[in-house]
């Protein structure tokens, strides 16, 4: 049963203005609600169609729809976008001169534009607010709704006066969206925009095309270089932790014969926007950045998404690493993580502020992080259930792909307790495992520790397995990190009654401590599933779509895929298009693009029959 009349306008401009033959899971239930005239909350997958959810009833009604986003390259993209395909679309954003600014805003006044693109800063102005009251609104659309949210991945201060909206615009239906909001982040965004009055959506938040892995660090250098190498020519995003690491690693894969850009927030602001562009507009580039650069990156065909560091909660992690595979298509999601992330997670959430309760929540968050990287299980089910969502085992996680071995560690347990007990709970891992390990050093000496009956009952062990057994400690609760200190190990209630039964029940992944673990990727053939049935030679047409895409993007000063997504040039290589009634029904082509884009696209198909 369609949520929607079989002749709502909406299936016409779904079809004749964006190309589309169909809508996808859900968008069309949102869509329904918000021309009935009721706020939406709406959570979707990154490459859902989020956008679709509130660009079709901005055309279907008639008025201004503005949406609030909080990235002027977001915003400048979604405009180009919508533009190509014949929409009028503005957007008023502080990169523009203000003759643009203001040239944009008359044509918003005179009711030329359908959309108004803003930044949140910009539109709460008393000055701007009272410019909107005299016009026809009739929705306004919130992308990247968590940062309103003090619970979300990425909470913005200037995100909260949007909770005046409703009172400032009564009325108007208010829709919010993100990819990216756990059930009391969820609450929160909808109480504070628009009371809890409104429906809320989640369309489940399964990315089933990433394959997920996490690794203990080693040498994380070649690690990421023997991660990335296996993945030539193809488009990436590292993360790291500071601005210094994200400029030492590009560095690192340039030497290595690496195409990679830095980006943080203490770079040069024409710089970082230069990087930007490249990444965006040329195919094969790694980004290497801090978390200053991904919120609301529209590139369909990063390949994988690799953390050299622990990211802050388990909801940042999902949209960090969600920026891969948004075309579809097999990705990786690839992160590195120790003991010492742990203690800087921790600390940052005691130095950042906030009351007790505050604390105790990031806390928590950060222990279902830790949990899911210390997992024997399915890493998808373990994701999922995060978010409420139960799943099967995916096949397309380490944990699946390659099962870990569980070892009896109950005699490790205790001897690694008994180590931590017996010299005084203040020191870190590498301390205690030279303890355990009968280690000859100048601190053991000097403090007596060779006299400790703890002192070499983990001969049998390497300091790898002992590093990774201390971790899932630590991770189980048995043990604690100070996070004031130095990352010393202290043990827990649950350590001494884990102790006292003589380490009954604990066991330990050995698969964690593997020389050099499998970063094993999808054959050729299983990534290209789309192209499965294309020949060697409609393999070479799309080459040349591809090319002359690309010379129209540089044209006009836009990503390749504004033009077209890949998915398009692939269907028109597959049905190599004739007429303008064929070229009509390929994916992704709207009565816009069929008017600029068919006869310079068939001539090039023709030159290939």
């Amino acid at each position: 049963m369609h949520a929607l009349p079989a002749d709502s306008p909406a299936f016409r401009i779904l079809n004749d203005v964006f190309g589309y033959a169909s809508f996808r899971p859900g968008q069309e239930q949102v869509i329904a609600s918000i021309l009935d005239g009721t706020s939406v909350l709406t959570v979707m997958p990154t490459g859902a169609g989020k956008s679709l959810c509130y660009q079709v009833p901005a055309l279907v009604k008639d008025g201004l729809t503005l949406v609030v986003s909080p990235l002027v390259a977001l915003m400048e993209d979604q405009v180009a976008a919508l533009k190509l395909d014949g929409v009028a679309a503005e957007t008023i954003n502080s990169s523009r001169d203000r003759e643009t600014n203001v040239d944009a805003w008359r044509r918003v006044a005179s009711g030329a534009a359908r959309l108004l693109y803003i930044s949140p800063e910009r539109l709460m102005t008393d000055r701007m607010v009272t410019a909107l009251r005299k016009l026809p609104l009739v929705q306004i659309a919130i992308d990247e709704a968590h940062c309103i949210s003090r619970w979300g991945p990425s909470f913005r201060p200037d995100y909260e006066s949007l909770g005046r909206l409703s009172e400032l615009f009564p009325g108007v239906p208010v829709s919010a969206f993100t990819a990216t909001a756990d059930a009391v982040t969820r609450e929160d965004i909808a109480e504070k925009l628009f009371r809890g009055q409104g429906r809320t959506f989640v369309t489940g938040f399964d990315r089933p095309n990433i394959r997920l892995a996490v690794e203990m660090r080693r040498d994380w250098k070649r690690q990421l270089l023997d991660f990335v190498k296996e993945r030539p020519n193809e488009s990436g995003i590292v993360y790291c932790l500071s601005r210094k690491k994200t400029e030492e690693t590009a560095e690192l894969l340039v030497r290595n014969g690496l195409r990679a850009l830095p980006y943080h927030a203490g770079m040069d602001s024409a710089v970082r926007a230069a990087n930007q562009d490249v990444f965006m507009t040329e195919p094969g580039v790694v980004m290497v950045a801090t978390i200053a650069f991904g919120m609301g990156i529209d590139k369909p065909d990063v390949r994988y998404v690799f953390h050299t560091d622990l990211p802050g909660n388990m909801e940042a992690y999902y949209q960090e690493m969600g920026r891969a595979g948004r075309d579809g298509r097999p990705a990786d999601a690839f992160m590195l993580y120790g003991l010492n992330d742990i203690r800087q997670r921790r600390v940052f959430i005691e130095e950042e502020g906030g009351d007790d309760e505050h604390r105790r929540r990031e806390h928590k968050r950060l222990d279902a992080l830790i949990a899911y990287c210390e997992t024997p299980a399915c890493r998808r089910k373990a994701l999922l259930a995060y978010f409420s969502e139960d799943a099967d085992d995916c096949g397309n996680c380490d944990i699946c792909l390659n099962p870990p071995v569980l070892a009896d560690g109950a005699v490790h347990a205790c001897n690694a307790i008994n180590a931590v007990l017996q010299t005084g709970e203040m020191f870190g891992a590498a301390h205690i495992i030279d303890v355990l390990r009968g280690a000859n050093t100048d601190k053991i000496c000097s403090l007596r520790h060779d006299e400790r009956a703890a002192y070499g009952t983990g001969q049998d062990e390497d300091k790898d397995t002992w590093r990774s057994i201390l971790r899932q400690m630590v991770a189980a609760g048995y043990l604690r990190l100070d996070i004031t200190g130095y990352g010393g190990l202290s043990v827990t209630d649950a350590g001494r009654a884990l102790l006292k039964n003589d380490g009954d029940g604990f066991q330990f992944r050995r698969d964690a401590v593997r020389a050099k673990a499998k970063t094993s990727r999808p054959s050729r053939k299983s990534r290209d599933v789309e192209m499965a049935d294309l020949s060697e030679r409609d393999d070479a047409l799309l080459g040349a779509l591809k090319k002359l895409r690309s010379q129209y993007a540089r044209q006009r000063g836009v990503p390749a895929y504004v033009i077209f997504r890949d998915r398009s040039l692939i269907d028109m290589a597959r049905s190599k298009p004739a007429n303008h009634a064929e070229f009509a029904e390929c994916f992704g082509v709207g009565e816009a693009k069929l008017r600029d884009f068919a006869e310079p696209f068939m001539k090039l198909i023709a030159e290939f029959e």
